[in-house]
């Protein structure tokens, strides 16, 4: 039998030239908040698009500015949270229609975080409510356009109810140190708020709404421009106040988001999942007064149980960069889920992040496969969120 021919390197494909991202069009059509020049000036590095609106991503390395976080005081340009405004006499019952929560359980006054769901009980939103008065709340957004649903909703429910979008763009104050600087700004009326509360006050004329909130699991606040034109002005006041406490403009933390449990919409929940998938089934009030939109449906999920479960994992392995797909979790050789976030916490010094899985596979200590860019690596399922379960920091 003639011997087969040895195969030789097959030949490279060409290699193609890297489409260069700046080349993206950055048109009028694409808003830019009333920070956005100077945080331009303040060395931006990088901007995502969220909300149709710029978001700064990164100053520094995304590490530095991780650290920076929690020793000192960052600034964050997140008027991308656009909010919308539902006011007039039936503006309680609207609210109750569109949210799981209870709203009889928020006071004018407060603030908390609730869920946008549809017919099916699938995430459209997880917005921080604000209740300004007994028929007036605001919906600061995650990144969809629950604008255009709320309109059709009021207009399908024939409602009495106004629903715009408010000149109101909010700038987060966040770090362990942000409380002295709201101290030397605003005093004991913001200093005293309770966790998830606001108050309306100025800063030298500036109108504000302060509320006790924010992305990151530290002691924070944030800070509703009531007047959009006076962005640079309370941008340069906020600045020039936090020098003594070493503030310093940084993008969005998602190291320490995913450390505190906080999920990011668009990644680690979409339209396709439920509340109790994502473990969020404790803002859904099935006993509240009244029906809204999605309660039988999600009545009859935890009748029945979910079919998914969102974990936390820990990725073996050298660090990793923060994941932009969503990676490929197998069992047993086959595909099973998918990682939604993912990152290297420097000062758990693990790779941590959340996976998709069926709840067959969801089991604490199960161990899997997560496809990673570099090669697989094995991951274990831990509980999250990874630190401060009870949230003692943020309510310090």
């Amino acid at each position: 039998m003639a011997a087969r021919k040895r195969a030789g390197p097959k030949p490279s494909a060409p290699r193609t030239k890297r489409y260069d991202m700046a080349l993206i069009q950055r048109g009028a059509r694409l808003r830019r908040s009333p920070f956005f020049d100077k945080t331009w000036e303040a060395g931006c590095k990088a901007y995502t698009v969220y909300n149709h609106t710029f978001l700064p991503s990164y100053y520094d390395d995304p590490v530095k500015e991780y650290w920076h976080l929690l020793k000192h005081v960052a600034l964050w340009d997140v008027a991308v949270e656009r909010n919308v405004e539902i006011s007039g006499p039936d503006g309680f019952a609207f609210m109750q229609l569109i949210t799981p929560r209870d709203m009889t359980k928020c006071r004018v006054g407060q603030g908390k975080y609730v869920l946008i769901t549809d017919e099916d009980g699938g995430i459209l939103n997880d917005p921080v409510l604000l209740r300004l008065e007994e028929n007036r709340f605001w919906i600061a957004l995650a990144d969809s356009d629950i604008l255009l649903w709320a309109k059709g909703v009021a207009r399908h429910a024939g409602m009495k109810v106004t629903i715009r979008e408010p000149d109101a763009s909010p700038l987060q104050v966040q770090g362990p140190k942000s409380k002295g600087l709201m101290a030397d700004l605003f005093g004991d009326k913001v200093t005293s708020l309770p966790y998830y509360f606001f108050t309306k006050t100025d800063l030298g004329g500036i109108p504000l709404l302060v509320t006790r909130t924010g992305w990151t699991g530290e002691v924070g606040y944030e800070l509703y421009l009531l007047d959009g034109s006076l962005g640079g002005q309370l941008w340069d006041a906020v600045v020039k106040a936090g020098k003594r406490y070493n503030l310093r403009p940084t993008g969005p933390s998602d190291i320490r988001r995913i450390e505190a449990g906080i999920l990011n919409y668009g990644a680690d929940m979409t339209i396709e999942n439920n509340p109790y998938e994502v473990g969020l089934g404790w803002t859904v009030d099935l006993d509240k007064p009244g029906d809204f939109i999605g309660k039988a449906a999600l009545a009859r999920i935890k009748d029945e149980g979910p079919k998914w479960k969102l974990v936390g994992l820990e990725i073996e392995g050298k660090p990793i960069e923060f994941n932009m797909t969503k990676w490929t979790v197998t069992a047993r050789g086959r595909p099973v889920g998918r990682v939604t976030s993912a990152i290297h916490s420097p000062r758990l010094k693990a790779n941590i992040g959340y996976a998709m899985l069926p709840v067959v596979h969801a089991d604490m200590g199960t161990e899997l496969i997560v496809e990673h860019p570099d090669g697989p690596r094995t991951a274990t399922i831990v509980k999250k969120p990874f630190l401060d379960p009870g949230k003692e920091i943020p309510k310090a």
